[in-house]
């Protein structure tokens, strides 16, 4: 008899599926994955290269990312110590995923703001 996998249903708040959702759908992550996609990089090379982030989320998002298998932490032992960021083999098959939304985001801004702009519009009008 075939083992059964465990059935995952993300509209349940305690589900694990749910935890993984809400960490990939992270901005944060988004970026952090995106930056990583072509290599390893320092924690100064990712605060650098995503702008608006302060150094206690770029932690936070990163050690969340190694707790759940997404990105290796490296400590070289030189003076002064080199720590470079990584992703691994599962935090790779997020690259196709997070890249399509960011070419979803880039192809659609002008169609999103444009709707932005119309709600704006008819918000400000008087009601009745």
């Amino acid at each position: 008899m075939a083992e059964q996998k465990p059935r995952f249903d993300p509209n349940i708040a305690a589900c694990p599926s749910r935890q993984a959702l809400d960490r990939i759908g992270d901005r944060w992550t988004i970026l952090v994955v995106l930056a990583l996609a072509d290599g390893p990089k320092r924690f100064t090379e990712l605060a650098r290269q995503i702008e608006g982030v302060s150094q206690k989320m770029l932690t936070q998002t990163l050690r969340g990312l190694e707790r759940d298998g997404l990105v290796t932490r490296t400590v070289h032992a030189t003076v002064p110590p080199r720590v470079d960021y990584e992703l691994t083999a599962l935090g790779r098959t997020l690259n196709g995923p997070i890249t399509a939304v960011q070419q979803w985001a880039l192809d659609h801004i002008p169609d999103v703001l444009a709707a932005r702009e119309a709600y704006d519009a008819r918000s400000a009008q008087p009601v009745g």
